[in-house]
């Protein structure tokens, strides 16, 4: 020991020169170009690369996810903000070109019909929840007044009931107190429609007696001084008897497609009333047989009348004298109907049948 210590800088210098010729035995036996230190360092170092590495691509990779998401979010916004704006536009278009086509129908209406009449713009309602009144966008200075009936193609809808300068107060059918003469279109039955506060109307005053059929339409019949004759009212949902009127009741037309675009009637002309459709399909019959009288209906009559007698009488003088009925040139001489007809030519005798032949 006190060897070592007295001449430690040379026991290590010993050592370390001992360890060096170790190490270049040990590479040269196991034949290996590069260095022991580098494979010392290497070794050392790549645990502590890995974990550098490794924490170097997770942070990377969520920044990455970060900024992309980051976008998604921001393009998820802006595609949310553009299909907004583009339901918006769409909503607007489809409005758009609802008014065009409810202003075209109004235009051809007016072309179409005899009455003339202003288009009006609703632009409020009546306050209260009972209230069924509306006002239009045309008072006194287009010449509106009170009392004026105010329709839409499908219908009518009500009647003014009060006019201002630049706006009228239109009080509609479904209002309580409204009344205006109907009339059906099939069965000619005549009555009073009457509003009841809500979307179905009611005729009132139709005998229990007089026919009525579900489906079948009601016109105005021009009796009230308000609305022309001709328009159409509604279409009838319930017939019930009731004492002492039937109880009917009418889905109004004019109400059915909403209000935003009517015609105020500044002059009304009646029209006539639409022809009833035919119920009954069309029948096949046949033609009569030959034997069958020309003149009688389809052959089905029964024993000759006097006026078929006469008929033939007729027919029997101006064969006689010449004269065909229905060809005769203005100014000719009619046939002498005061003559006799001549008599008519005896049949001659039937023969008498012939002997059967002797059985051999």
């Amino acid at each position: 020991m006190d060897f070592l210590s007295r001449y430690r800088n040379l026991s290590v210098l010993v050592l370390v020169i001992f360890a060096q010729l170790l190490l270049l035995a040990y590479q040269v036996k196991s034949n290996q170009d590069v260095r022991l230190i580098r494979v010392w360092a290497v070794t050392a170092v790549t645990p502590l690369a890995r974990l550098v590495e490794g924490a170097r691509s997770t942070t990377g990779r969520w920044l990455e996810t970060y900024l992309f998401l980051h976008n998604v979010v921001e393009d998820n916004r802006r595609l949310r903000a553009e299909l907004g704006r583009l339901k918006l536009e769409n909503q607007y278009l489809k409005s758009e070109l609802a008014t065009a086509e409810r202003a075209r129908a109004l235009s051809a209406f007016q072309a179409r019909s005899p009455s003339r009449t202003i288009a009006a713009r609703v632009i409020g309602a009546g306050v209260g929840a009972t209230s069924r009144v509306v006002f239009v966008d045309r008072g006194s200075t287009a010449g509106v007044m009170r009392g004026m009936a105010v329709i839409t193609p499908d219908g009518i809808v009500g009647k003014v009931v009060a006019v201002f300068p630049t706006a009228s107060q239109v009080q509609l059918i479904t209002d309580p107190t409204f009344a205006a003469g109907v009339i059906s279109e099939r069965h000619r039955v005549r009555g009073t429609l009457k509003g009841q506060g809500h979307a179905a109307c009611r005729v009132e005053y139709v005998q229990v007696e007089e026919k009525l059929e579900v489906g079948e339409w009601f016109y105005t019949s021009g009796d009230d001084r308000v609305f022309p004759r001709g328009l159409p009212a509604g279409v009838v949902t319930a017939v019930r008897n009731g004492n002492p009127f039937k109880e009917i009741f009418l889905a109004p037309s004019g109400l059915q497609g909403g209000l935003e675009e009517v015609l105020i009637v500044l002059e009304g002309v009646h029209q006539p009333l639409p022809e009833a459709p035919r119920t009954a399909a069309d029948m096949h019959l046949l033609p009569p047989p030959a034997d069958a009288d020309p003149h009688s209906q389809s052959g089905l009559r029964g024993p000759a009348t006097d006026a078929d007698r006469l008929r033939e009488r007729y027919q029997a003088i101006g064969a006689a004298q010449g004269h065909k009925f229905g060809e005769g040139a203005p100014g000719s001489k009619p046939p002498n109907f005061n003559l006799e007809p001549p008599p008519a030519a005896a049949a001659p005798p039937a023969k008498p049948p012939a002997p059967a032949a002797p059985k051999p």
